[in-house]
C-alpha cells in the first residue's frame, strides 16, 4: 500500500514538474522571440515561421506539426512514454497560445535571444528531467541518443535548429534575425546542457613522482579526493616508479597543483579534462542518460 501511495505521488511530482516546465518553455517563446520574430529553431522555429505566413496561433501550430512526430514516438518508444509528451506538448501549446500577445516584454532582439534561448532550455531541461519531452524535435533527438549516446542532446539539437534558422532567414528575408536567432540556439544549447549534466566537468591529472606518497597522503587529507595508484616503470632508466591518478573537480585544481610543487617540483604532470564523470561524489551509473 505504502509503495503504491509512493508511486502515485511520485506520478504526481513528474507531471506537476512538467507543468511547470511547459509554462517556462512557453515564456520564452511567447514574450521573448515569437514578438521578436525569432524562429529558435525545431518545431517552435517552424511555427514561428508559419504563424507569419498563415496567421494561424503559434501554439495551435506546434501542436498540429507535433501530431506525425508524436505517432513516431509511440511506435518507437510506446504509448506509456508518449502519454507524457502529449502532456507537456498539449501544455506547452496551450500556454503559448495563452500568453500570445503579452509581449514583448523587450524589442532588443539580442536581450530577447538571450533570455529566450535561456527559458527555452531551462522548460526542456526540466521536462527531460521529469522523463518527457515537448515534442517535436526532442522525440528526434531521444530517438538519436539511443542510436548515437556519445552525441549530446545540446549538440543535436544544435545540428538540427540550424536548419530551421536558415529557412527563416530566406522566408522573412532577414539575415540580422536570423543572426539573432542563431545566438538564441547556441544560448539555448549551452543552458540546455548545464541543466541535463550540471556542471561535472573536472579535471583528470596523472602524476609521476618520486615522492607519490607524500603527494598522495596529502591530496587525501587536505582535498578529500580519490586516489589511485598505478603501476609504472621509466622507459630508459628501468626504474619503477607509482603513478597517482586523479580525478579533481576544477575549483580544487589549483589547490592540488600547489601541493604538487611543495613536495616535487620536478614532477611529471598531466593534465586532462574530464567531461562526464561517473561515481561517487559525482553522476550515478544508472540514471537515465539524456
Amino acid at each position: 500500500m505504502k509503495k503504491k501511495k509512493k508511486s502515485i505521488g511520485k506520478r504526481i511530482l513528474q507531471y506537476v514538474m512538467m507543468t511547470v516546465a511547459a509554462a517556462i518553455y512557453a515564456l520564452g517563446i511567447s514574450l521573448f522571440l515569437d514578438p521578436n520574430s525569432l524562429a529558435p529553431g525545431g518545431v517552435s522555429g517552424v511555427s514561428i515561421i508559419l504563424n507569419r505566413v498563415t496567421g494561424m496561433d503559434t501554439g495551435t501550430l506546434i501542436l498540429l506539426l507535433n501530431i506525425p512526430i508524436m505517432l513516431f514516438g509511440a511506435w518507437k518508444f510506446g504509448m506509456r512514454f508518449m502519454v507524457a509528451t502529449i502532456y507537456s506538448t498539449f501544455m506547452a501549446s496551450m500556454f503559448i497560445n495563452g500568453m500570445s500577445g503579452r509581449g514583448p516584454v523587450t524589442e532588443d532582439p539580442l536581450l530577447a535571444a538571450l533570455v529566450g534561448g535561456s527559458l527555452i532550455a531551462v522548460g526542456i531541461g526540466l521536462t527531460f528531467r521529469a522523463g518527457s519531452t515537448t515534442g517535436g524535435t526532442d522525440i528526434i533527438i531521444r530517438y538519436l541518443r539511443i542510436k548515437l549516446p556519445y552525441l549530446k542532446t545540446g549538440s543535436l539539437m544544435l545540428a538540427l535548429d540550424a536548419m530551421v534558422v536558415t529557412a527563416s532567414a530566406l522566408v522573412f528575408r532577414d539575415v540580422e534575425r536570423a543572426l539573432y536567432a542563431g545566438i538564441s540556439i547556441g544560448v539555448t544549447s549551452f543552458v540546455l546542457d548545464l541543466v541535463l549534466y550540471g556542471r561535472d566537468g573536472a579535471k583528470m591529472i596523472y602524476i609521476i613522482s618520486d615522492h607519490a606518497r607524500e603527494i598522495s597522503d596529502r591530496l587525501l587529507k587536505e582535498l578529500d579526493v580519490g586516489v589511485t595508484f598505478l603501476e609504472g616503470s621509466g622507459a630508459y632508466s628501468g626504474k619503477e616508479k607509482q603513478v597517482i591518478v586523479c580525478v579533481i573537480k576544477k575549483p580544487l585544481f589549483p589547490k592540488a597543483e600547489e601541493v604538487v610543487k611543495e613536495e616535487d617540483p620536478g614532477a611529471f604532470l598531466i593534465v586532462t579534462n574530464a567531461m562526464e564523470i561517473f561515481g561517487e561524489g559525482y553522476k550515478s551509473y544508472f540514471g537515465e542518460k539524456l
